[in-house]
């Protein structure tokens, strides 16, 4: 979802204005339980991207990504717009306001979409772009920030909130970067309901080692004490090796399980008890720039799903795959 680059400043200080935009188009074959699904099977338009950033003045600059594979919703303009925000920045202060990334920890939950192959039953369903306001704080000078958001509620405009009232989210997250550990932590306070919350306490940590890169996610959430820990949670982790610059190996393993029970939950609903593991091979041909790659993977998920689950069990995807981003104007300001 990119809350790291969201935050971060994309343009140069420089830059007035840059625009840019990325493709991916995919093949693909899947089956479920042994059968080919011929709806998923075949060429697929994953992804048309275009992103705008740029500086209005020192200090004050914005970003803006829009989706266009992506239909507008009946009851909202914004439902192709990932994110659009205006951020100021201050000595060690950043603020930002607009359309964010809801401040949720983890790697997998932070990777762009168009970087990502099959992911977790939570990452599926969660609806990680909504309006708000944030705040972030550089302490030390080591690469840590503490960042505070309030925002809607990705769960605003679920089936049970049948009034349509207003529901936030309070988050707080650390983002860290310390040699070879980098860190994407956070808590969340998350209205499933009016004035009825699930809690996050989610651990992302990425351990880099020459050219050997883990990232492992453990997410916990719980609406009541009794649940707090290991009856609703998910773990995701990705072990990658790069032997050559243009050349990546990995393997993913996510695991979803709720246990609980209980309602709240509305992107691992109780009942699922889901493994996904997988790999897969991504080349960049071009010597000169990463903006061409190409994907092979495979995984294959088992276990058990409620009805409304995204993954299956006995569920099995091959996809290939290129992907290309294009830089396509740059306005500079004259000094």
């Amino acid at each position: 979802m990119m809350l790291l680059g969201c935050c971060a400043l994309h343009a140069q200080k420089e830059e007035l204005f840059r625009l840019e935009t990325e493709i991916r188009v995919d093949y693909m074959q899947e089956y479920l339980e042994g059968g080919k699904v011929d709806a998923a099977s075949g060429f697929k338009g994953k992804y048309l991207n275009f992103r705008i950033d740029g500086q209005i003045t020192e200090g004050l600059t914005y970003s803006w990504r829009q989706r266009l594979n992506k239909p507008n919703g009946n009851s909202s303009f914004f439902d192709a717009t990932d994110w659009a925000t205006v951020n100021y920045n201050i000595d060690k202060w950043s603020f930002s306001a607009g359309r964010q990334v809801v401040g949720i920890g983890g790697f997998e939950y932070d990777k762009a979409p168009i970087d990502c192959y099959f992911n977790s039953e939570y990452w599926n369903n969660i609806a990680c772009y909504q309006f708000g306001v944030s705040a972030s704080y550089a302490v030390g000078s080591k690469g840590d920030n503490l960042m505070f958001q309030f925002c809607e509620s990705p769960f605003r405009r679920n089936a049970l909130n049948v009034a349509g009232k207003e529901m936030f989210a309070y988050n707080l997250m650390w983002i860290g970067s310390h040699d070879f550990f980098s860190s994407l932590y956070s808590v969340n306070m998350i209205e499933y309901l009016p004035g009825r919350f699930i809690n996050y306490i989610v651990l992302g940590n990425k351990f880099t080692f020459s050219d050997f890169i883990l990232e492992l996610d453990i997410m916990n959430r719980a609406v009541s004490v009794d649940e707090l820990l290991g009856k609703d949670m998910s773990v995701m982790a990705d072990f990658s090796w790069h032997p050559l610059d243009r050349l990546s190996v990995f393997a993913k393993l996510t695991y979803d399980v709720n246990r609980s029970g209980r309602t709240g939950d509305l992107c691992v609903v109780p009942g699922t008890d889901i493994l996904r593991v997988g790999g897969g091979v991504e080349y960049y041909p071009l010597k000169s720039t990463k903006n061409l790659r190409l994907h092979l993977n495979c995984c294959y998920t088992d276990g058990q799903s409620a009805a409304t689950g995204v993954l299956r069990p006995h569920q099995t995807i091959v996809d290939a795959g290129v992907t290309w981003r294009m830089k396509l104007l740059n306005l500079k300001r004259n000094n």
